[in-house]
């Protein structure tokens, strides 16, 4: 079992910056790629940023060059750092993690951060 829970979001200006964090617990080596997701009101859950399981990372077209993934290993977190933030940025941000263990691929969500970015 892993336990994702997020922290960071707010209210921010257009033009704005804001961290994301996620930290993780419990069954952490099992975990191969970790993502954050968002969801905007009325449209479906997108992927913003992701590091793979071969440790890489892909952005959203929408966010390449304002967003930053990173992670700390030694606390088990993972950060979205947001820059230059525009109002269509506004949603409900969700961190995400899949872990294998005994040949069974299982998926996790943190409960979700609000980020509201004001024009």
């Amino acid at each position: 079992q892993v336990e994702l829970v997020e922290s960071g979001g707010g209210l921010v200006q257009a033009g704005g910056s804001l961290r994301l964090s996620c930290a993780a617990s419990g069954s952490i080596v099992s975990i191969n790629a970790m993502a954050w997701y968002r969801q905007a009101p009325g449209k479906q859950r997108e992927l913003v940023a992701a590091f793979t399981s071969r440790g890489s990372t892909n952005y959203a077209d929408s966010v390449k060059g304002r967003f930053t993934i990173s992670r700390d290993n030694a606390k088990n977190t993972v950060y979205l750092q947001m820059n230059s933030l525009k109002p269509e940025d506004t949603a409900v941000y969700f961190c995400y993690a899949n872990s294998v263990q005994d040949h069974t691929s299982r998926h996790y969500w943190g409960q979700g951060t609000q980020v509201t970015v004001s024009s």
